[in-house]
């Protein structure tokens, strides 16, 4: 919801018929979106992890060549620690996996949901980490869903890029988490729009919008960016400001963050801080947020925000 508004749906604009994703024959694409758990406490404030699973492409953003078996494997090295650490904190996250990705490591995809005592949730970040392709979001829901046995609920586009409502609901998702609200040069110009969530009534029903979070007025991002190149003491304060005027924040990152990528010729801002030092600061931050949040998925959010909708609280 927006600053200041309540949570009544708004009207997406409708999409043209070539960017309704088709449906194939696949069951679990044409069955209606999964329910969303229990909202549990309204009051309560929430802190959401987001990992964004796919391979180790943004050197190819810079020009710089590799194998897309080592790209993958990069990845695939880095969940596995995310994983790890996870696991020591007992702390839950939502991770948003491409349908490649999940293909390639069924086995490992497959353990991210036995792991937490099931507390963590699956979503789609897309069926690859390129262009979206007409069919791809009901497809990615779909293998995901077969690999995991586990609904998947919600979908984030690789780099944050717009993606149509009515083609998210339509596909049999409840959230949208593909929104950045800040103004970065270059990437993201959208310091106007909403910050907080809120819902868009769509021709498929509501869909929940969760934008990346940032703080009030100046909008601080959290997003992995800010938090490798910002000191922590700033991610802190930023963190707590987010919580204290919103209830909930969420922030994203990437597995192969967490693995060792100094040696490549990636920009400054992008390996500032990267594999076991990247690994210690968000143990310190997953400490800090447990002593001041519940560390809880995006679903959870999403069944708050519709409450409330339902409610007017």
């Amino acid at each position: 919801m927006a600053s200041g508004s309540s949570p009544t749906p708004r009207t997406a604009p409708s999409a043209p018929l070539w960017a309704r994703p088709e449906v194939g024959s696949d069951p679990l694409a044409q069955r209606q979106a999964a329910p969303l758990p229990a909202a549990g406490s309204t009051t309560r404030k929430l802190a959401l992890l987001s990992f964004d699973v796919e391979q180790f492409d943004i050197v190819t953003e810079y020009g710089i060549e590799m194998d897309v078996d080592k790209q993958f494997e990069i990845g695939r090295t880095g969940l596995a620690t995310v994983l790890e650490l996870l696991d020591k904190h007992n702390a839950p996250a939502t991770f948003f996996i491409t349908a490649e990705f999940a293909k390639r490591f069924p086995r490992l995809t497959r353990s991210i949901t036995e792991r937490v005592g099931g507390r963590h949730e699956i979503a789609s970040h897309g069926f690859t980490h390129g262009e979206l392709e007409k069919g791809h979001l009901a497809d990615s829901r779909a293998a995901l869903e077969q690999i995991t046995g586990q609904p998947v609920r919600g979908f984030r586009r690789a780099r944050m890029a717009p993606t149509d409502p009515h083609a998210v609901a339509g596909a049999g998702y409840t959230y949208n988490a593909s929104e950045n609200p800040i103004w970065l040069p270059g990437r993201y110009n959208h310091f106007f729009e909403p910050r907080k969530p809120y819902v868009v009534g769509t021709t498929s029903g509501p869909l929940v919008q969760i934008p990346a979070s940032a703080t009030p007025l100046v909008r601080v991002p959290l997003f992995w960016l800010a938090f490798k190149n910002l000191p922590f003491a700033v991610t802190k304060l930023a963190s707590r400001w987010t919580l204290a005027a919103d209830g909930a924040l969420n922030t994203y990152f990437h597995p192969w963050e967490f693995t060792d990528i100094d040696a490549y010729e990636l920009p400054k801002v992008v390996k500032a801080i990267s594999g076991e030092a990247l690994l210690a600061r968000l143990a310190a931050y997953i400490r800090w947020l447990q002593d001041r949040a519940e560390l809880s998925t995006y679903s959870t959010l999403a069944a708050r925000v519709l409450l409330r909708g339902r409610t007017g609280a």
